[in-house]
């Protein structure tokens, strides 16, 4: 078969592999067949066995289903709205490559739609996307004031809501690792870097830090905490809040960021001013983005699995709609604490100079 035929699902006589052609090749009803590729309720009674010959021949015959037509049979969309914050950030863009990678796989399509929490956006791009038949919605960093029309979930959401299933990192257990970690190379003047107030997780992380840092006996000093305030989604996000932070001239250890890109925007401050990570001042972010561990050091932090996020929203949503699952409030993810080169131990010269 050449690539041009794998391109279009055409067999070696030119002509379009159709389902009855892939049901009559296995000796089965095109229904069986279609229930399987679709991976409709119906396809709970076929044996698995039958399933993979299905999906096999299927693929040897280069069979790629006709979305209008099985649009106008079925009369659905097949379509999700995604609605994010921006997509070209580190954060967003890796969830939503989760998201399509699902929802390829499952002959969805989706719409996605940009509101830089502009609320008149917001709005605007939500009625858009129900008037073009989206069959429901995920979210990204969005936050959802009330009840939406049609099955939604939210990646990073925290209000209980009815009709959305919020996917939500355990803060509590991503903030204790980062902080007992600092704690451990004897780490006591941390400063933090506070999200900005539109952000989903701002607030609930700012929570979970303060809740965690007080079982921990870590003191939070106002002078040493600062909050982003722009909406770059570069690295330059962090460099003028950690510029703010070293104008105070309070002597600080450690820097637990808000998030990697924000983080590493801080390093670039902390060099230019003639400190050194992890020497001088150890550096902690959030996330693990994709040039975290690129970055010169490579950066210690909390390790959200994005992509996996994604998936896991997509998946959620899809079997909602085709009602093989009920709606849950909350599905919680496991963070994972990544150790590299920008934190390390407090050097005793460095513990003697901050006592005086």
């Amino acid at each position: 078969m050449t690539p041009t035929q794998k391109k279009t699902g055409e067999n070696g006589n030119g002509k379009r592999v159709t389902l009855k052609a892939v049901a009559s090749r296995l000796g089965l009803t095109p229904g069986t067949v279609s229930a399987t590729l679709n991976n409709s309720p119906a396809a709970k009674s076929i044996p698995e066995r039958t399933k993979k010959r299905i999906v096999e021949a299927a693929r040897e015959l280069n069979y790629r289903p006709n979305f209008f037509a099985r649009t106008l049979r079925v009369k659905r969309t097949f379509t999700i709205g995604v609605i994010a914050e921006e997509i070209g950030d580190a954060y967003g863009s890796q969830v939503i490559s989760g998201i399509e990678k699902y929802l390829t796989a499952q002959h969805y399509f989706f719409l996605t739609v940009i509101h830089r929490h502009d609320p008149n956006l917001l709005q605007t791009y939500s009625q858009m996307l129900l008037e073009r038949g989206v069959e429901g919605f995920i979210t990204v960093d969005t936050s959802i004031l009330e009840e939406p029309s049609l099955p939604t979930v939210a990646v990073a959401g925290h209000k209980q809501i009815a009709n959305v299933t919020n996917i939500v990192l355990d803060h509590k257990r991503a903030v204790r690792m980062a902080l007992e970690h600092l704690q451990a190379l004897g780490h006591e003047r941390i400063a933090f870097m506070r999200g900005q107030v539109f952000s989903s997780d701002s607030e609930v992380r700012w929570h979970a830090i303060q809740e965690v840092a007080g079982e921990l006996g870590i003191r939070i000093r106002p002078e040493l905490t600062v909050r982003i305030e722009s909406e770059d989604s570069t690295p330059a996000v962090g460099y003028p809040v950690a510029k703010q932070l070293l104008a105070r001239k309070e002597p600080f250890t450690a820097l637990f960021a808000y998030n990697d890109i924000s983080a590493l925007g801080a390093m670039w401050a902390l060099k230019e001013a003639g400190l050194r990570v992890p020497d001088d001042v150890s550096v902690i972010g959030f996330d693990d983005i994709p040039g975290a561990e690129l970055a010169v050091p490579a950066l210690t932090t909390v390790r959200q699995p994005l992509v996996r996020i994604g998936e896991i929203a997509a998946q959620t949503l899809v079997n909602r709609i085709e009602e093989r699952e009920e709606c849950v409030p909350e599905i919680a993810i496991a963070p994972e604490f990544v150790t590299r080169d920008s934190t390390a131990r407090v050097g005793a010269a460095k513990v003697a100079a901050l006592s005086l």
